[in-house]
């Protein structure tokens, strides 16, 4: 596919390196990137190009693979030698589905924007990272893949592998399905275990929210920023784009939740285990 068949070029003028357009839309992202430790791109894909995902995730959907466990905010394990109320020891349910990423096509419209040349500049700009610290993600279970969400599930509070987390809405349930995030509870040199613990008691205070629609996009910090989704209400599967970036050139992920999310381990997770900058748990 091209990228026009997907993406509202008019709007989000990906094609179009270096013009005074696009540059407007970069400083607008910044702002709203600074200010709410995302930012969402509206009607992103449009309507036939949120179709042609639509289908894809369709197709795609009998591949995830599911798993039902507990799991806690850092997908590891659980460390008897801390206090019972650490956050590494408060387990929660998990049950949905990803699509790996060797499921999709190079050709389909998951994959066209991913590789697409202006995309990967485009978003390493909106988050005013350096050439030299920002990659594709080397994981070739993960780096483009799809979140499948059923009646009842959801995701509980977790911090993702990947320092940038770029998603796209390609369907949503009945009700339910909300994405509610922390932005910046935790940096590259400290957990903050007591910030996140005081979220996973219940504090909202600095719990944010939001509804995506089919077609938006949204740049998020998800190393860094706490998050979940809220259990999906009714039939219809709630079906999500993830595109991921990471600072360090051939990171890949951890052994431990690549085997959750994903069913097996490749040599490739093996060979790169521990490549990453920062020491932060999973």
């Amino acid at each position: 596919m091209e990228l026009h068949e997907i993406v509202d070029l008019g709007r989000y003028p990906l094609d179009c390196p270096g013009s005074m357009a696009l540059q407007r839309l970069v400083s607008d992202l910044q702002e709203e990137l600074a200010e709410d430790g995302c930012a969402v791109l509206p009607g992103f894909a449009h309507g036939k190009g949120v179709a042609a995902l639509v289908s894809e995730a369709e197709r795609a959907a009998p591949a995830a693979h599911r798993s039902f466990n507990r799991t806690n905010a850092y997908f590891t394990r659980d460390d008897p030698q801390l206090p019972a109320s650490h956050p590494v020891r408060r387990f929660y349910e998990r049950s949905n589905a990803f699509v790996p990423a060797d499921t999709f096509a190079e050709t389909g419209p998951l994959r066209t924007v991913y590789a697409h040349p202006g995309f990967l500049p485009f978003i390493r700009e909106v988050l005013g990272e350096p050439k030299d610290r920002f990659y594709r993600y080397d994981d070739p279970l993960a780096d483009v893949i799809v979140n499948v969400v059923e009646k009842g599930q959801g995701f509980p509070w977790h911090f993702d592998t990947n320092t940038y987390t770029v998603t796209l809405a390609i369907q949503n349930g009945e009700g339910g399905g909300e994405f509610e995030y922390v932005p910046n509870l935790r940096n590259p040199t400290d957990e903050n275990f007591a910030g996140v613990a005081r979220v996973l008691e219940g504090d909202r205070r600095h719990v944010r929210q939001l509804e995506l629609q089919p077609g938006d996009l949204q740049i998020f910090r998800g190393r860094h920023s706490l998050h979940r989704v809220t259990g999906v209400e009714g039939e219809r599967k709630r079906y999500v784009g993830i595109f991921s970036f990471v600072e360090t050139e051939g990171m890949c992920g951890g052994i431990e939740r690549t085997r959750q999310l994903y069913g097996r381990v490749l040599p490739h997770h093996i060979e790169r285990a521990g490549r990453r900058e920062d020491q932060l748990l999973d």
